[in-house]
């Protein structure tokens, strides 16, 4: 009989595991006599997407994921949902499950499969609380932004000065302009607390995420002056998308099923979160929420010194990473209690990096690579447009030079801006929100940025040493030949077509000496430096082992694929060693790593570079007789004509 299972996998990590359980699902398919059709939805986006025409004849969906997948499009369809490993490890099993009696038909209302399915070695890595905090951040962002530029642009254009400040007459249409900047406001703890919920839960956190937030937003519910603000909003979110996730485990007879996410998990959540933060929750969240932003609109002298110093530390530490979003969460969260002078030296802070590293690489161009130069203005681009991200290039090249000279630049702007008064009222950085008029006190704004990136760039001066220049002219003229040589190859990653395009038989050795993954690492790199593929080892071995710490690359089946993105790296290559007795790489399956693929990208040219060679080391690597075969490769010519037929 005919039948015909649809697909979709799904990691957070990379595509390795994508592809895998795609070309799993796809062999079990083909031996059970099975249509199958998979979505992979990778780095790159989906691929193979699923037509609406395919849905419709499907007998069954199958979701192998480990981040969330959009189901809407699945309403009446039998469908299991689990984590990508099981994509990997029981494709047979998941088809016969797809199309068994007992499948459960998705009825649609959000029903998520992230809380049902195992964790992986990938998702493990990453801290759930930071994750779902961040989605909710990510959502109410736009709210600020949207209501500090509204409510700047009215004051700004239609204020009028007077005893307590510039005001905005009542019969204005400024005021009107004012109103609806200040309604953007009002939704910003709903909306966090709602998305955080979400994040948690899926849709049937949403409703009751955002009733907690506008009830910590709203003293009157619980009796006091003051609102719980943004953090009765992060309490709210945590708990109504808890309190829903629990829900949704309870087991219901079927014909409440269709039900449950609709109307049964929003009210009880929303009656239990809003019950609890009248009764329970809400007057002393308020409290704290009251002493804190107190404290922080009376710091005065030294201790608001020490608030912009700890702000614009961190902002600069981590350019965009979980330090930075902390402290703008912070700042975010006072323009909604009015208090703008938080986010200002954090306005700051966010542009002095990329501005101050592009000015070094104008004023003292014998500290920077030609390559450098030429992101230099692209990082002063980026930090008028207030993004921090710009400076990452420097710091991945030599980090303990370059991010102590951005923390004392951004650190030195933001005090001057807490001195200064500068308030920003839109939770963004950078010179242009001065320009669109969000910024109190703009002169010392603009000020304040000029000064910290003006010490970046003479801190870059002191610490970072001299690149080594030719010292004749046809040195010179090689030097330009090799970095356009480089360029090219960048250019062409389009034109790898088979693994042996970036490799060659000196790239492999089927006898590897070392006995761990680090030792394992530093081998193959030693490989790849021997032919001349890397500018610097130190800076490509600390990319790889910052991936290691993201997640394990031992994709199991003996297998590993370490990979490293940098600017070391001159053009795409992949090196093949092959350890007999195996070295234990943390693998999914708890096997040891005998077969081990390491990737090196140009940081330039990482996207499709990196994706496509993953992708062909991924799908060739799942034939059992294929690595058996590289095992008992005896030289390595052997291998390498082997490795002739991953395309």
């Amino acid at each position: 009989m005919y039948m015909k299972v649809l697909a979709i996998t799904s990691c957070p990590n990379g595509i390795a595991h994508t592809y895998m359980a795609a070309e799993n699902l796809e062999k079990a398919a083909e031996e059970m006599n099975i249509d199958i059709k998979v979505e992979t939805q990778g780095s790159i986006g989906a691929e193979n997407e699923l037509t609406s025409a395919e849905i419709e004849e499907a007998e069954a969906i199958i979701i192998a994921a480990d981040k969330a997948v959009e189901k809407d499009r699945f309403v009446g369809k039998k469908l299991i949902a689990v984590g990508v490993q099981e994509g990997i490890r029981n494709p047979k099993n998941l088809i016969e499950k797809a199309l068994g009696e007992d499948a459960p038909v998705f009825n649609g209302g959000g029903s998520s499969n992230k809380d049902k399915m195992p964790t992986s070695s990938e998702s493990t890595k990453q801290n759930p609380i930071y994750r779902h905090l961040m989605n909710g951040v990510s959502f109410m962002v736009p709210f600020i932004v949207v209501g500090g530029l509204l409510i700047a642009i009215a004051l700004t254009i239609g204020g009028v000065p007077g005893e307590g400040g510039i005001a905005i007459p009542e019969d204005s249409f400024w005021k009107t302009i004012e109103q609806i900047g200040a309604a953007a406001f009002s939704f910003m703890v709903p909306i966090l607390a709602g998305y955080i919920a979400y994040s948690i839960a899926d849709r049937p956190g949403l409703a009751p995420g955002m009733i907690g937030g506008y009830i910590a937003a709203n003293g009157s519910f619980y009796g006091s002056e003051a609102s719980a603000g943004f953090l009765g909003g992060i309490i709210a979110g945590f708990l109504a998308g808890y309190v829903a996730l629990w829900i949704k485990k309870v087991q219901v007879p079927k014909m409440m099923q269709p039900i449950m996410p609709i109307i049964i998990i929003p009210v009880l959540s929303s009656l239990v979160v809003g019950l609890l933060f009248v009764l329970l929750i809400g007057a002393p969240v308020a409290q704290v929420f009251e002493s804190l932003t107190g404290w922080l609109q009376g710091m005065q002298g030294t201790s608001s010194i020490l608030l912009a110093l700890i702000l614009g530390a961190m902002i600069s530490f981590d350019m965009g990473g979980p330090v930075n979003k902390v402290a703008f969460l912070f700042g975010a969260a006072m323009i909604g209690e009015g208090n703008y002078e938080i986010m200002g030296p954090i306005a700051v802070a966010i542009a002095v990096p990329p501005i101050g590293l592009g000015l070094a690489t104008l004023l003292f161009k014998n500290k920077f690579e030609k390559a450098e130069q030429e992101t230099g203005k692209a990082s002063i681009t980026m930090g008028f447009f207030g993004i921090t991200e710009g400076a990452i290039p420097f710091a991945a090249q030599d980090p303990l030079r370059v991010i102590p000279s951005i923390m004392v630049g951004s650190m030195t702007g933001s005090v001057i801006a807490m001195l200064s008064g500068v308030g920003d009222r839109v939770a963004h950085g950078g010179p242009i929100v001065g320009i669109l008029g969000a910024v109190d006190n703009v002169l010392m704004f603009f000020v304040a940025i000029i000064i910290g990136a003006v010490v970046t760039a003479f801190m870059i001066k002191f610490l970072k040493k001299d690149v080594d220049r030719p010292i004749n002219e046809e040195t010179s003229e090689a030097s330009d030949e090799q970095t356009t040589e480089t360029e090219t190859s960048a250019q062409k990653v389009e034109n790898i077509t088979k693994l042996t395009d970036i490799t060659n038989i000196n790239l492999i050795d089927i006898s590897l000496n070392a006995t761990s993954r680090d030792s394992v690492i530093d081998e193959l790199i030693t490989k790849l430096d021997s032919e001349n593929a890397l500018t610097s080892s130190d800076d490509f071995r600390e990319a790889i082992l910052a991936r290691e710490e993201e997640s394990s690359t031992g994709i199991g089946m003996n297998v590993a694929i370490p990979h490293g993105k940098s600017d070391a790296v001159k053009a795409p290559r992949v090196v093949f060693g092959i350890k007999k007795d195996g070295v234990d790489w943390h693998s999914a399956d708890d096997s040891l790593a005998k077969l081990i693929f390491m990737i090196a990208v140009p940081k330039h040219a990482e996207g499709d570079a990196h994706l496509k060679i993953l992708q062909m080391l991924s799908r060739k690597l799942m034939d059992d007789e294929y690595r058996d075969e590289l095992l008992r490769a005896q030289t390595d010519q052997e291998a390498y004509e082997l490795l002739e037929e991953i395309k």
